[in-house]
């Protein structure tokens, strides 16, 4: 069994899976968003082919901490893939999480290209990996 992270945006959903084991964060290709039923049905694809048993739906809160219209955006969305799929939807402060990926593609000597190409599944990445590792009984 496995968990899954999502970064929804408008246009793109980002995304990445964690190890059988729950202790890594791997970023998996980006969806190119085109509507609502796409994209549920994308992401069902993805759930069964990883045994995915939990979503993690990162929140884009503002800095202040409070909701947001894309949070609010966000958690319809996050509602819809809970109906749709019968899986636990938990989710996870997000703030600063595409900066840092920003930051962490910049080191890698990446164009602004392909950081653009690369940002959302980073992020995702970065926010399992934050999940994974908040969990209780994790080993240090």
């Amino acid at each position: 069994m496995r968990v899954m992270a999502l970064d929804v945006g408008d246009k793109t959903i980002g995304i990445a899976i964690s190890d059988a084991l729950l202790l890594t964060a791997q970023p998996r290709p980006t969806i190119r968003r085109k509507d609502v039923k796409t994209d549920l049905e994308a992401l069902r694809r993805l759930t069964e082919e990883n045994e995915v048993h939990e979503i993690v739906v990162g929140q884009p809160l503002h800095m202040s901490g409070h909701q947001s219209p894309q949070s609010e955006k966000v958690a319809r969305f996050a509602e819809q893939i809970h109906k749709v799929l019968d899986i636990p939807v938990v989710f996870w402060d997000e703030r600063l999480t595409s900066f840092a990926a920003e930051q962490h593609l910049e080191e890698m000597g990446l164009n602004w290209r392909k950081r653009r190409e690369q940002v959302d599944k980073i992020a995702a990445m970065i926010i399992l990996q934050n999940y994974l590792d908040s969990r209780p009984g994790r080993p240090a």
